[in-house]
């Protein structure tokens, strides 16, 4: 008995600690997968959870994360932005680069979020626009300035509940190219074209959404 359960807490700490090659202050990071049920992540709490268990498994579970997703108002409930889910900053990606200070540095037009720093939990570039196939459009919700996207009929797809062909979704471009309204906009280039998986990966994505560490890196960390 005790022989199994030092093993089952040796095995807690190999997951509990970055795989080699990862920094220790990983807190952004594309999810390397979607819930598989297109824009239905079972709500924020379902997103933030599938946020906190690929962290988990990349040894990044002691830390507290939060998906970037906006939620409209709705059955009396109050709108959710994503800017104010995502702690203070700032945030550094598996390689250890950091992509945005604080909250205001994140929503500027030059905030280093791109195809070679929006890597996955496990430090893999996500296909963008021109690979096959594209996967670059990213689930926010949002407008630029990471408030709640509320154009017509746009419902975030039940508020990350819908995975039907109704409604839409607000995607930003992690590559930063594409077609849409805003296409360099990482958070808030165009809505897809309705919310289950196969409308997402129509429009150019996969079910994707990002994830940022709760308070980021250490407060005043230099890149």
């Amino acid at each position: 008995m005790k022989k199994e359960v030092s093993m089952v807490f040796v095995l807690s700490l190999v997951w509990a600690l970055p795989a080699s090659g990862q920094a220790s202050n990983m807190s952004f990071f594309i999810t390397s997968s979607g819930t598989g049920f297109g824009a239905d992540l079972g709500g924020l709490s379902g997103a933030d959870a599938h946020c906190q268990d690929l962290a988990y498994t990349a040894g990044h579970g002691d830390k507290v994360w939060r998906a970037y997703l906006s939620a409209v108002a709705r059955d009396g409930g109050p709108s959710v932005n994503a800017r104010d889910r995502i702690g203070s900053g700032p945030w550094h990606n598996f390689n250890g680069v950091m992509v945005a200070r604080d909250v205001t540095a994140l929503h500027a037009e030059d905030v280093s979020i791109n195809k070679e720093s929006a890597l996955t939990e496990r430090g893999d570039v996500v296909n963008g626009r021109g690979d096959s196939p594209n996967q670059h459009d990213i689930l926010t919700g949002s407008n630029l300035d990471g408030t709640v996207y509320t154009g017509e009929g746009h419902t975030a797809c039940g508020n990350w509940t819908s995975s039907g062909s109704e409604g839409s979704a607000r995607v930003g471009h992690f590559d930063r190219t594409g077609g849409g309204e805003n296409p360099t906009s990482w958070n808030s280039a165009h809505s897809s074209r309705g919310c289950s998986q196969e409308n997402l990966v129509a429009t150019g994505g996969n079910g994707y959404f990002y994830c940022f560490a709760v308070g980021g890196g250490a407060p005043g960390e230099e890149e």
